[in-house]
């Protein structure tokens, strides 16, 4: 069983994380219990989301057990969670023990203000690349970019690349491309 956790913080963007959990959750129809997908939050049990969606997480940064990939989403609560000391060392503190951390759009600002991405290649949402390459990061135009253990995704939608990306890593592309076929989503893999 490998065991997904993705952080959520007040004014996520829905479908930065909502697209992730969708995809790394509905492995387990095709190679039943291969996941636990968790929400885990900095504190807050009940998150409510840019556009409104309110949803309870699963469990806090206090409570959290042992992840073998972490999801950070984006979204304008970002600006909160990029200076929020307790998730930035919730991060930091949880990253060796990951085989994979992650990001969706804007979520690798978040990853950024560790200081994890210091002189990698990532990428983000189109408009803050130049917000991205000032932590000294390499920025990539890029669906997709692992360097190392890191992957991070661009743009709001590319949590399902990043979903599919990450589920090929951790199983395989063929296990990836039946969800993508199931999920009715045509994957571009390069």
């Amino acid at each position: 069983m490998i065991d997904i956790g993705i952080l959520v913080f007040e004014n996520i963007e829905e479908l930065d994380f909502v697209a992730p959990f969708e995809v790394l959750s509905y492995v387990n129809k095709i190679k039943p219990n291969s996941t636990n997908v968790w929400l885990i939050s900095s504190g807050s049990q009940t998150i409510r989301g840019y556009n409104g969606l309110r949803f309870s997480v699963d469990y806090t940064i206090d409570n959290c057990p042992y992840l073998d990939v972490l999801v950070i989403p984006g979204g304008q609560g970002r600006k909160s969670a990029m200076k929020n000391i307790k998730v930035l060392n919730f991060i930091k503190s949880r990253y060796n023990e990951l085989k994979y951390l992650s990001s969706v759009c804007t979520g690798s600002l978040i990853i950024g203000s560790t200081g994890l991405l210091k002189d990698k290649l990532a990428t983000t949402y189109h408009t803050a690349f130049d917000e991205l390459s000032q932590m000294q990061v390499i920025v990539q135009k890029s669906k997709v970019v692992q360097d190392g253990k890191i992957i991070t995704g661009a743009g709001v939608s590319s949590g399902i690349d990043v979903g599919l990306y990450l589920l090929s890593n951790l199983f395989d592309e063929t296990i990836a491309q039946q969800v993508a076929d199931r999920i009715e989503y045509i994957w571009n893999k390069d």
